[in-house]
């Protein structure tokens, strides 16, 4: 019997409604802790993955924390200011637009601008989006990545493996982007990532402190290209009433 066969004869077996009891026993109750769902298609009984489990699972590997992956749009406070009701007008759309844009040349989002303007809580809460309908998405700190890759230069293989997890992932979301001081060699590995992603039109969400201007100067062509990928959804936040740490 294969695993899977094992998998829904335990289903079987276990049909009946749990009791209250027995429900906090699972940390899943959709699937029973499983990781299969019985659904129905054409009049024929299925399973198919829990995509309540596989959420939590991408939600793991993304390389979110603990202390973001609780960041989502019921929770952002707009405060009724009218810049953060459009940042997070335009967040949500994307969310409800990424499927149709996805393999397009503008298929990309960024926030910029501000000090605790909220940019990590609505590039966040766009991955949590993304999650939930099963997209894979990889977080990148940048200062923290960028660091961690350089320490990885002397060893080739190991230095590829480590730009190929952020180059190729289906969805990368770069947080505060171009944080703290710039090097040559910074240049160099945020080009080999963008680059990748530009020529294989692969979405990228960006928070970052930087003006437009500021990306064009740290490289010309770092800078256009995610201006490009991000077109139409390039979302300045500007003012210190945006920061929340001052007010809240």
């Amino acid at each position: 019997m294969t695993e899977f066969e094992k998998t829904l004869e335990d289903m079987k077996k276990r049909h009946l409604p749990d009791s209250p009891q027995d429900k906090k026993n699972y940390k899943c109750t959709k699937c029973r802790d499983s990781g299969w769902v019985e659904v129905i298609h054409e009049g024929h009984i299925r399973m198919k993955r829990c995509d309540v489990c596989e959420s939590r699972r991408l939600m793991m590997q993304s390389g979110i924390s603990q202390e973001f992956q609780t960041k989502c749009f019921e929770n952002f406070d707009t405060r009724n200011e009218p810049q953060l009701i459009n940042a997070k007008g335009k967040a949500v759309e994307y969310c409800r637009s990424f499927l149709d844009i996805e393999h397009t040349r503008n298929n990309s989002i960024m926030f910029y601008g501000q000090v605790g303007s909220g940019k990590t809580h609505l590039g966040t809460a766009i991955c949590s989006c993304l999650m939930g309908g099963n997209i894979a998405v990889t977080y990148m700190t940048y200062r923290n990545t960028v660091t961690k890759i350089k320490q990885r230069m002397t060893d080739e293989a190991d230095y590829n493996r480590e730009v190929s997890r952020y180059a190729g992932a289906r969805v990368l979301y770069i947080d505060d982007l171009l944080k703290g001081r710039i090097t040559e060699s910074d240049v160099n590995i945020m080009y080999e990532i963008v680059n990748y992603r530009y020529m294989n039109s692969l979405p990228v969400i960006i928070s970052t402190e930087k003006a437009l201007d500021e990306l064009l100067e740290f490289d010309e062509a770092i800078g256009s290209r995610l201006i490009e990928m991000c077109r139409g959804n390039i979302i300045q936040l500007q003012g210190k009433e945006l920061n929340y740490r001052l007010f809240s």
